[in-house]
């Protein structure tokens, strides 16, 4: 702690927006000669106090004078010599809204008990102020900290370990943003996971996303190759870890014991791949071999292999109906067409022919 006095402390000059929130003097300078204080310049002495204790407090030696000095909100001005934000920051040569930043952070320090409370300070009074460290815990020299947005970006920034200030410069400046993700590829990844984090609670920027990427035709095919491949390793998984094999014909069924070998083989192969790593072939393969093997246990298990052919002869014949049950006549007039009747007939004797060959395998009643 660091005992602030008037002869030392610096005045708040008119100075760049943000250069009193840096603490960039962490320790002070010091040099292998003594040089007495009466052989040097009365002006670099007091620079030299000055910055030294600026080194050691930071923005609390500027916000001691606006605590000590700006009236509190309620307390009339004939009840203290205290003067308005306003009028501080017109003796000050800067703006009010400045002025109340570092009001603010002192109110913040004082509930937390850091600093005394406003009431505790007089005009020109001096205390102990907290190390430099401390400042920017409380301190924003930015208007958008205290806006909702602000507020947000400072609880993100403190959840992720890192000062608000960076996340709140990288906020209002998306143009710098931009050229980080496009020029940097770790940037433009912590991006990525950023994104895909935000879009799992905010259906809003899933929806338009998703319109973004059917506008774009890269994107879009990208989206449908990637799902391809999910779908292909969802099938490999599908027998790998339940043990069961989808037919062709659509049947669900025991998978042979080499065949939920193999595909837990290449799943094994799938999983050991690094992020960066291109997965399209190894997925192309993994699913073309396990099809394969798929397609020989139907066709090794002859009673397999005939429901198979009975599941796709009442899947075309459903598909078959559905649309014929869909087509209406009452616009035939307008529709008519020579070709149609002619194509109808010869699906009318094909149909026949099946009922025929039907009727010829049925068993004997």
């Amino acid at each position: 702690m660091t005992v602030a006095t008037a002869a030392s402390e610096p005045a708040v000059p008119p100075v760049d927006e943000t250069s009193e929130e840096e603490s960039f003097w962490d320790e002070r300078a010091s040099s292998g000669d003594e040089v007495a204080a009466g052989a040097v310049d009365d002006h670099v002495v007091r620079d030299a106090r000055e910055f030294g204790v600026y080194a050691r407090t930071g923005g609390w030696a500027f916000a001691l004078k606006v605590a000590r000095s700006v009236r509190p909100g309620g307390q009339a001005a004939g009840e203290t010599s205290k003067v308005s934000a306003k009028e501080f920051a017109e003796l000050a040569g800067c703006s009010p809204e400045r002025v109340m930043r570092f009001y603010k952070a002192w109110d913040m320090a004082a509930d937390d008990g850091v600093v005394p409370q406003f009431e505790a300070l007089a005009p020109g009074a001096d205390i102990e102020l907290p190390d430099a460290e401390m400042w920017l815990s409380y301190y924003s020299s930015r208007n958008s900290a205290t806006s909702v947005r602000g507020t947000a970006i400072t609880a993100a920034a403190e959840a992720e370990g890192i000062r608000p200030t960076k996340a709140l410069e990288v906020a209002e400046n998306p143009t710098a943003l931009r050229a980080a993700i496009l020029a940097d590829p770790s940037t433009a990844k912590a991006a990525q996971a950023a994104l895909l984090d935000r879009l799992k609670e905010d259906p809003a920027l899933q929806a338009e996303l998703a319109r973004d990427v059917l506008r774009t035709d890269e994107l879009k095919k990208a989206v449908a190759t990637e799902s391809r491949a999910a779908d292909r390793i969802g099938y490999v998984r599908q027998i790998a870890e339940n043990g069961q094999i989808k037919t062709p014909a659509g049947q669900t069924v025991d998978a042979p014991v080499e065949l939920r070998a193999e595909a837990e083989r290449h799943l094994s192969l799938l999983d050991e791949l690094d992020d960066d790593e291109e997965v399209g072939e190894w997925v192309t393969e993994a699913y073309d071999t396990v099809k394969g093997l798929v397609v020989q246990a139907v066709e090794a298990d002859p009673e397999l292999r005939v429901q198979e052919r009975r599941t796709k002869f009442y899947s075309s014949l459903q598909k078959a109906t559905k649309v014929f049950e869909e087509l209406t006549f009452d616009d035939a007039d307008d529709i008519y067409e020579d070709d149609m009747v002619q194509r109808l007939e010869e699906l009318q004797l094909a149909i026949a022919s099946c009922i025929t060959a039907l009727r010829k395998a049925a068993p004997e009643r």
